[in-house]
């Protein structure tokens, strides 16, 4: 069953989040899904493009672009109640595939994306990514290039290991990681090691901490495991394993991946819907976290990588 929808987002005052345009092409090694051209990936997701606009036109959301936009929207957010308020949405490409190629970062910057992941699941035109080992392709590089440039936000989720380190040595730009755990909980590519988490904290970056079982409970099998295996605690041990890696809650956040294709059957047991995440921070106040680290982690460090990152 879904967990994710507008409504549900407003329940649990979930004004702000990376949406997400996601279409991947399968004619490279690893990849065993997507579609067959570059071409039609670019068309999909432009017409995912479409849809928000769409929803934006209709008041369902709002596309934050700029610092100005996101003082705003958080201000109405703060100051009305949510029941018919639109929900902000920053966009994040999660596969650069649609991008053709490096040269069109423009003309996606044009339409309001804001960060880009450039590679999924294997490899593709730019990267290798999850569950491949391997670097940056030569238009990989050349297109980290044009995101600096332009002043894209590099979202390091989905990195293989090697173009991990290769991308932090050549991008100059803000990193974050949208939606990713730790490999110390929870052993896998898909996971961060530590030298891997220290490094985005030097940079200043943020984590968002990923609500799916399968980067929550080790050995977890899809379609296999129950969902009784994780629970909201886990998610808020991922949340203090960063930490205490920091030595600070300024680094930590909330990613969710609750739209990353799975239902309740691959989230925590004790979430039914996005409403839920209003139970993370009871559970660090019961930790022994503040009212300012907790406020923190569940915002404040995405407002703030987002304002310095467009200042």
């Amino acid at each position: 069953m879904n967990t994710v929808s507008l409504p549900e987002m407003r329940l649990g005052n979930v004004g702000l989040c990376l949406a997400t345009t996601l279409a991947d092409t399968a004619r490279y090694k690893g990849a065993t899904s997507g579609y067959n051209s570059p071409e039609i990936a670019h068309s999909v997701a432009q017409g995912q493009l479409a849809y928000y606009r769409i929803l934006e036109k209709q008041g369902q959301v709002r596309i934050i672009s700029d610092w100005e936009s996101l003082d705003a929207h958080v201000e109405e957010w703060k100051a009305q109640t949510h029941d018919d308020l639109p929900v902000g949405l920053i966009l994040d490409m999660e596969g650069a595939d649609p991008i053709m190629t490096p040269s069109q970062v423009g003309d996606w910057w044009d339409q309001g994306v804001r960060a880009i992941i450039p590679c999924h699941g294997g490899l593709n035109l730019y990267s290798h990514g999850t569950h491949s080992h391997g670097g940056l392709t030569p238009e990989g590089r050349e297109l980290l290039g044009y995101m600096d440039a332009k002043g894209m936000v590099l979202d390091v989720t989905h990195f293989a290991d090697e173009a991990f380190w290769e991308a932090l040595d050549l991008f100059e730009g803000p990193v974050l990681a949208s939606h990713n755990n730790c490999r110390a909980l929870v052993p896998g590519d898909r996971q961060f090691s530590d030298d891997q988490l220290q490094t985005l904290f030097k940079r200043d970056g943020v984590v968002g901490v990923a609500l799916d079982n399968w980067m929550l409970y080790p050995g977890f099998v899809r379609g296999r495991t129950l969902n009784t295996c994780a629970s909201l605690e886990d998610v808020v041990d991922q949340i203090d394993h960063i930490c205490g890696l920091a030595g600070n809650a300024r680094h930590a956040a909330i990613g969710s991946d609750l739209d990353g294709g799975y239902g309740r059957e691959q989230s925590p047991h004790d979430l039914d819907t996005i409403a839920d995440l209003q139970r993370i921070p009871e559970i660090l106040v019961k930790r022994g976290y503040s009212t300012v680290d907790t406020e923190l982690i569940t915002h404040g460090n995405w407002l703030r990588f987002f304002h310095d990152a467009w200042a």
